[in-house]
């Protein structure tokens, strides 16, 4: 499963014109997906447990500047052109920017069908070929990101801002979008996908552009006769796609590579791939139904998994390091802040010069290893004074009220008192040294016979 297999009709006409292309032929497939899933996704759903859910595929072809994300598109369009007949002509809009205007776009294309002979019509699939300049403007909105979750589900959209209320029911809209890598890391943010606002869209790294020897071929006709009768066979009436008994034991495997996986990633990097295990279930749908098939068998399953898992890889690699401006410090624990406030006083500070900066009391202090105290008295009838001071491997002290200081030579109290520079590290936590009484966490060992999916990265 090292390589994305190009299933079904689909894979077999991308196949055929990847010859002719400079652009990858995984981007193609992608996007030819994309668009069959927003073509059936009014009236095909799968089911897993009982609940049924759109078989939607958002989709990102990730790639630099004349990397070949428009020619792969264009691509997938003389894929699919012919066998969806007047769909991606009517039904293809970009420039989305608000969560209003999703709403209302797809309020009008209700509106517009529902009078027709075959209803209301709520597909709609979103292309953005320069999704940075959207992702630039959506900040703006609060309500776009959960307007995109909602859409993703399948849930009920609904505008309450406008004197006409408007509401869709189970909307069947696909974002199919291109951006770099650097733009993905600077503005899909860790936070926008924890929240699941992001975390939806398949990513795709694209491979190198390859050079034709020849670049005024055409591409070659693609027999989409098959794809025509699936596309009829999928919107003549609702279709739900089950899982077959043979496809469960893979099945499995999936759910537990997607929760295996995610345990083991760093967090900026896991919620990207939170749901792994849904997207190939809808992958597998989307395959099935081009075969004119209500159940996913095995092989379906598999070459379904191979693809989510391409792009699991791919989130992985997008993401390494992109939280990593963005990690905050570690707060410093009491034994820290003690040793740093008695440097700062030379290597010797009373209590006054210790307890108000680290917010603890005296007997917290004393209880901390290698701090040790004594109680000095200023002459007589002085007020005693708690004194600290670092030494190795002092043992259990006691107070001492009654006698005076150990004399020491000049010299030795000279270096006791002499004022110490104390590095800007001594306030920051070590980043090998765990605090005291917290287990130490080991790297996690790129491959372990503990976690075989960890290896599949």
């Amino acid at each position: 499963m090292s390589t994305p297999v190009l299933y079904g009709p689909i894979g077999r006409a991308v196949r055929k014109i990847a010859p002719f292309l400079e652009a990858d032929a995984l981007g193609v497939y992608v996007a030819a997906l994309s668009m069959w899933s927003a073509a059936i996704g009014g009236t095909v759903q799968v089911s897993s447990r009982g609940s049924a859910r759109p078989v939607l595929l958002w989709s990102a072809l990730v790639a630099g500047t004349g990397r070949g994300k428009g020619t792969a598109l264009r691509a997938a369009l003389h894929v699919l052109d012919a066998s969806l007949g007047r769909f991606l002509a009517t039904h293809t809009t970009s420039g989305i920017t608000s969560g209003a205007s999703l709403v209302h776009h797809l309020w009008e294309q209700q509106e517009a069908t529902t009078e027709t002979e075959r209803g209301r019509d709520v597909r709609a699939l979103v292309v953005e070929e320069e999704w940075t300049e959207v992702l630039k403007r959506v900040k703006r909105d609060p309500s776009f990101t959960t307007k995109l979750r909602a859409a993703w589900d399948g849930a009920t959209l609904r505008n309450t801002t406008k004197e006409e209320a408007q509401e869709i029911r189970d909307p069947a809209m696909v974002l199919h979008s291109h951006i770099t890598p650097s733009d993905w890391a600077k503005y899909v943010g860790e936070s926008e996908a924890a929240g699941g606002s992001y975390n939806r869209i398949l990513p795709f790294l694209l491979g190198a552009v390859p050079m034709l020897d020849d670049d005024r071929v055409s591409l070659p006709k693609v027999d989409g006769r098959e794809l025509s009768d699936a596309y009829g066979w999928a919107t003549a009436r609702p279709r739900v796609i089950t899982l077959s008994e043979d496809a469960r034991p893979l099945w499995r495997i999936v759910r537990r590579y997607a929760r295996i996986l995610g345990e083991t990633l760093p967090e900026g990097q896991a919620v990207f791939i939170e749901r792994t295990a849904e997207q190939t279930l809808r992958v597998a749908a989307c395959l099935a139904a081009s075969e004119c098939s209500e159940s996913i068998t095995e092989e379906m399953l598999s070459a379904a998994f191979t693809l989510v898992r391409r792009s699991v890889q791919d989130a992985v690699r997008i993401t390494t390091g992109a939280d990593a401006p963005r990690a905050k410090r570690q707060p410093l624990s009491l034994a820290d802040k003690v040793r740093a406030r008695i440097e700062l006083n030379g290597g010797r500070a009373t209590s006054s010069q210790v307890l108000p900066y680290v917010g603890a009391t005296a007997e917290e202090v004393k209880a901390l290893p290698g701090i040790v105290f004594t109680v000095e008295r200023s002459g007589k009838t002085g007020r005693p004074a708690t004194v600290f001071t670092l030494r190795g491997d002092t043992p259990v002290h006691t107070e001492q009220p009654n006698e005076a200081p150990t004399p020491q030579p000049a010299s030795a109290e000279r270096d006791v008192k002499r004022a110490t520079v104390v590095q800007m590290d001594a306030y920051r936590p070590t980043p090998k040294q765990a605090p005291v009484g917290m287990p130490v966490k080991r790297p996690i060992a790129p491959v372990s016979g503990s976690n075989p999916f960890r290896a599949l990265l």
